[in-house]
């Protein structure tokens, strides 16, 4: 391949067009858009520094001479003079060295500069960083001497701390704490999820998980994916309701609430079950604290009220008080 650089300083050089194609390693390769096709076909040149980019088999299949160079920008330009065009298919995590040269030739105003353009041949998909955490997990897993000898039973702390540590920024209004502590709790599933994989006896992927959350989804979303209506919140919860019922099949309403959650949660979420089978409520004139508490916190959930986010605002307001007297003192 010729890489004379005299017509991008010659002034009566036609202008051509210079293209840098950009892909996706997110999606298949060979998945390319309908503009990126025409480039790719109708181009006087097509140019690739990376013999092993993941799309050069596909172009090559469709008929696209892509030939193996890596010249500089000013090579570039030269090549597109005469009015020809030029796509550079860089590699996958880009090539910035191309692009400030490019950048730099066009502010001398010394060479005569072809159309420049970026055009995006594939897009990532809502979703496509996860591809990244799976894989970055994976090799995490493989490789790091803590991770690789981790197992469930003994993450369990972790998991609770960055659930705690979500809902305080959430509570808090803290935005960027909130993004980082959904994925804190994300890599707590990612992670989770990667050693269900090793299990000898019963393993299980992300993709099993996220698959089982889809069916869930859709199944339990009737109005959205099937044929039944929902205009209120109301009749999405009784939705929702019946058809966990169906899946579930237990035999008292008493089942799948885990005891292990906070006890202001627990006893709502019990309240809950009772309220809506018909079942007896707490009395409020029990003589034991905890009874007391218990039929506290079934009155607020009734109201709509979740005991455990009501205590920790006072709990918070408490500690305020406390520090303001403390300052006083």
């Amino acid at each position: 391949m010729s890489t004379r650089t005299d017509d991008a300083a010659a002034p009566d050089a036609a202008p051509g067009r210079l293209i840098l194609l950009t892909t996706s390693h997110r999606v298949a390769p060979g998945l390319l858009s309908w503009p990126a096709w025409q480039v790719l076909r109708s181009a006087d040149l097509v140019v690739c520094p990376d013999p092993a980019h993941p799309q050069l088999p596909y172009l090559r299949e469709a008929g696209v001479n892509v030939e193996h160079a890596a010249p500089s920008g000013r090579d570039l330009v030269g090549l597109t003079g005469g009015g020809r065009t030029v796509v550079v298919i860089p590699p996958g995590d880009g090539d910035p060295a191309l692009t400030d040269e490019l950048a730099r030739l066009a502010g001398s105003g010394r060479v005569r500069m072809p159309e420049l353009e970026l055009l995006p041949a594939s897009y990532d998909l809502p979703g496509g960083r996860l591809l990244d955490l799976v894989q970055v997990m994976d090799r995490i897993r493989r490789e790091c001497p803590w991770t690789s000898t981790r197992d469930a039973e003994g993450l369990v702390k972790y998991l609770i701390e960055e659930a705690y540590e979500l809902v305080e920024a959430i509570e808090e209004g803290d935005r960027e704490a909130y993004r980082e502590e959904l994925g804190d709790v994300l890599l707590q599933v990612v992670l989770h999820a990667r050693i269900a994989q090793d299990d000898a006896d019963e393993p299980f992927s992300i993709d099993d998980v996220a698959g089982g959350l889809v069916d869930k989804l859709i199944h339990r979303h009737p109005h959205v994916f099937g044929t039944e209506t929902a205009a209120t919140p109301e009749e999405v919860h009784e939705h929702w309701q019946r058809t966990k019922a169906q899946e579930k099949r237990r035999e008292s309403v008493t089942e799948g609430v885990p005891l292990n959650q906070p006890a202001l949660a627990l006893a709502a979420k019990l309240a809950s079950r009772a309220r809506g089978a018909g079942l007896p409520l707490p009395r409020e004139d029990g003589d034991a604290v905890g009874d007391r508490l218990l039929a506290l916190a079934a009155r607020a959930q009734g109201e709509g009220v979740d005991p455990e986010a009501a205590l920790r605002a006072a709990a918070r307001a408490y500690r305020g008080v406390l520090r303001e007297a403390e300052e006083r003192a």
